[in-house]
């Protein structure tokens, strides 16, 4: 290749967009390309900068549809789509792949425009309206699950697993334990609602909280609760007389999995790739507002192939996860079970088979060598930017 490719890999607004684009940015960066992640303004991609240094960061104006605030949706679209298409013209990147989410369709559009190639992540088993939209659009589709594939209407559509970081490998649970302020040798349980806590999944453990501090008074606990029951959790634990350690959010989030004899968890596609990535046995509470109960899907797929346990929310009174919990920590043989089929859903290569396709085709339209290249497609990103300006 000729100067060094720039890829622009837009992935934030919630940690299961944030982290797998994060991990194709790694593996991009060590082929010598130049990348920029576009994310969201939210607190999670900003904590997430400090985890990835050297990383080149940019946020949009972007903000999810929620509560039918579609004036704000649209203004946030408008203006991250025209930022984005600022950005490319002074610095056209010759890719630009979307991880899903609202920070994904202003610069797939914006890259189309300037003649960049153009990909799409999907790590959900069931996608979204957005991702079915956009997955037209694009030049090639990557799937978490292979059942997505055939819900996306793209004819160069490729199952990858989701990409985890990294250092998210099984660890010595001892030196986590010991890193987060846990004793070695007594089990934890890690309790975590994905990058900005559930509500009802902490109501859930507290109701649970009494009765396993009585039938397991050695387990200890990792609660991340998310910014809004910080308090209300740390009190409860505190209460009960546990050995708990209750964060917010944790970057470090491989070293509590790491820790972790049992995890209880929603099953959002990258939470499930880094639970997979880890060999944690967990009980998975799919978050039941997800758009097309995405995440009960997520969950069913791993449960039905025996890695991991499925538990409606709106089944999970207390004394059903507070048996299951038990069960998984007092049957080793079960965990060592589930942990070989977690590995089984491990997908160790993905961030390096889409950087594999992203440099195939940059390298096939001859991005690379010539500023121009694009004029193939001139027409099309001239009728698209008519369009949409």
């Amino acid at each position: 290749m000729g100067a060094k490719p720039l890829i622009a890999i837009a992935c934030g607004g919630t940690g299961g967009h944030l982290f797998p684009g994060i991990a194709v940015g790694e593996v991009l960066r060590a082929r010598n390309c130049a990348v920029t992640l576009l994310v969201s303004q939210k607190e999670v991609d900003q904590h997430a900068t400090q985890t990835s240094p050297g990383a080149n960061f940019l946020a949009l104006p972007a903000v999810g549809m929620q509560g039918g605030n579609w004036a704000a949706f649209l203004r946030g679209f408008a203006q991250s789509f025209f930022a984005a298409r600022e950005l490319f013209r002074a610095h056209r990147p010759q890719a630009v792949l979307g991880m899903g989410g609202f920070t994904s369709a202003p610069p797939i559009l914006a890259g189309k425009i300037c003649g960049a190639a153009t990909f799409l992540h999907e790590s959900n088993s069931v996608p979204g309206r957005a991702n079915r939209l956009l997955a037209s659009f694009v030049d090639e589709v990557f799937v978490g699950f292979p059942s997505a594939r055939t819900r996306l209407h793209n004819h160069h559509a490729l199952s990858t697993g989701t990409p985890v970081r990294s250092h998210f490998q099984p660890a010595s649970s001892e030196s986590c334990r010991t890193a987060l302020g846990l004793l070695r040798n007594q089990p934890v349980l890690l309790i975590v609602g994905g990058s900005q806590g559930a509500t009802a999944l902490n109501t859930l453990m507290l109701e649970a909280l009494p009765s396993l501090r009585e039938s397991a008074p050695d387990l200890q606990f990792l609660h991340l609760t998310g910014a809004a029951d910080l308090e209300k959790v740390r009190a409860a634990y505190s209460t009960a007389g546990a050995n708990a350690v209750v964060r917010p959010f944790l970057t470090e989030v491989d070293l509590a999995l790491g820790a972790a004899t049992v995890a209880v968890s929603r099953a959002g596609a990258s939470s499930l790739a880094e639970l997979a990535a880890m060999r944690v046995p967990s009980i998975l509470i799919p978050y039941p507002h997800a758009a097309n109960n995405h995440q009960y899907y997520n969950a069913r797929a791993y449960a039905d192939a025996g890695a991991a346990w499925l538990l409606v929310q709106s089944e999970g009174s207390q004394g059903r996860l507070t048996g299951q919990i038990l069960e998984l920590l007092r049957d080793a043989n079960r965990r060592r079970a589930m942990a070989d089929e977690l590995a089984r859903w491990h997908a160790p290569h993905a961030a390096e088979k889409i950087a594999d396709h992203i440099l195939a085709l940059i390298k096939a339209q001859g991005f690379s060598s010539q500023e121009d290249s694009k004029t193939a497609r001139d027409t099309e990103s001239h009728q698209l930017n008519s369009a949409i300006a």
